[in-house]
């Protein structure tokens, strides 16, 4: 098959009205990649304030997705996953607020990553929150942020790849989506000299495949072809099980670190100070609200240029006249403490308010030494001048409510906290 299917794309590619002459290298394409993904940068934003609302008419996802249904014929119908079917409820993600946060923070995941095995992860933390409706159309968003690593994925590419392949993969389902990508990612590597690092190249020759312009060649090893299909299928269901398993238990030290932010939003407002609460976390539910409800709505002028990083410090005080910051904090139940404290010099070192502020690491006791090894790390030789203090979980938990009642100022927290 592999000879004749590069007879085939030599013919795909000198026919004018194949995708890869009439889409693939359309001299607007890049032009919409970029804007797609500053549309898909504002639905995450749009979540996060809890200003997306509860419709798709009007919202930032319908004019994203609209963009992305204007990509040509591959992209036809690319809005029909995500139009509103009030019968079935689906896609769930208009009515349900934590669906719609899970849904942002993959948008959000797959926009910061830079490598194929945070993407899959990403998709599989979605998958196992089971959203109605929310299936493997979804990879036609994530196409326009990876467009190297993810594959557009509709009816035509699939009948496409099970012609070409022999495989049986069916739309609505993440895990078939995964083992077509796996397929896919294999035959593209096969072909490279005459396709693309871009996967909508191949995803162009399977949708004229899939859509009847082209019959696949003619097969002579069917049966080890829908074995290797099997294999990739059930590598990516063990895969997919491993994965709800991390994300079961990332869940629930999701819950921990939003409570250890509630307690300083908390504290911090006893205190006097006004409160920021990272633009990512804002929206979180807490104490039968969200995290940001009372919150600080900007930073103090003068955050510029380091302005993008600080905003996802986990927890600032800002002093009551709004004239600067006072304290910083950030939550290290069990993510990498390197980008935490990258954050704390972005404040100190990059902006014009991060003079005199006061910083503290807040991490579980049992995780005192790793914060103290990453302090001493040649990278942040700087660390020590800034003073960066550890605050363990237990300190604040003992102390936090007899603070907020009695205490002024920052200097209870540095009585409790340590210099490492």
């Amino acid at each position: 098959m592999s000879i004749g299917l590069e007879v085939l794309i030599g013919h795909w590619k000198s026919d004018s009205l194949s995708t890869y002459n009439s889409w693939f290298l359309w001299d607007e394409r890049l032009k919409n990649f970029r804007s797609i993904r500053r549309g898909l940068a504002q639905v995450v934003k749009d979540i996060d304030a809890g200003t997306f609302g509860s419709a798709f008419r009007g919202s930032s996802l319908e004019t994203v997705v609209g963009s992305v249904a204007e990509q040509r014929q591959i992209f036809k119908g690319a809005d029909h996953a995500f139009l509103w079917k009030p019968k079935l409820r689906i896609p769930d993600i208009y009515e349900n607020a934590a669906n719609q946060r899970a849904f942002a923070r993959l948008l959000h995941a797959c926009d910061c990553c830079d490598n194929a095995e945070e993407v899959v992860e990403a998709i599989h933390r979605i998958d196992a929150h089971r959203i109605k409706g929310l299936g493997p159309a979804v990879a036609n968003l994530l196409y326009f942020v990876h467009p190297t690593i993810v594959m557009p994925f509709n009816t035509a590419i699939v009948k496409g790849y099970n012609a070409v392949t022999g495989s049986n993969v069916k739309l609505g389902k993440w895990d078939h989506y995964l083992s077509m990508r796996e397929g896919c990612l294999r035959l593209n590597a096969q072909h490279r000299r005459l396709l693309s690092n871009d996967m909508g190249a191949l995803a162009g020759l399977l949708f004229d495949i899939g859509s009847g312009r082209y019959t696949a060649p003619p097969r002579s090893d069917d049966v080890a072809a829908v074995q290797g299909w099997e294999a990739d299928l059930e590598k990516v269901r063990e895969d997919s099980a491993a994965a709800h398993k991390r994300w079961a238990a990332e869940r629930e030290s999701d819950a921990t670190h939003t409570q250890i932010q509630g307690w300083l939003r908390d504290l911090g407002k006893s205190l006097g100070f006004g409160v920021w609460i990272a633009s990512n976390d804002q929206g979180r539910s807490y104490a039968g609200g969200r995290l940001g409800d009372g919150c600080l709505t900007q930073l103090p002028a003068g955050a510029q240029p380091g302005l993008d990083s600080v905003r996802l410090i986990d927890v600032i005080w800002v002093e009551a006249d709004g004239s600067k910051i006072a304290a910083a904090f950030e939550v290290e139940h069990s993510t990498s403490i390197y980008s935490g404290i990258v954050r704390m010099l972005d404040l100190a070192l990059g902006t014009a308010l991060g003079v005199g502020v006061s910083m503290f690491l807040v991490a579980p006791d049992a995780r005192r030494e790793d914060v103290r090894l990453q302090l001493r790390r040649p990278a942040f030789s700087r660390v020590a001048e800034l003073g960066i203090r550890y605050l363990p979980y237990s300190e604040l938990g003992a102390h936090r409510e007899a603070i907020g009642r009695f205490g002024s100022g920052l200097k209870p927290l540095n009585e409790i906290s340590h210099l490492l």
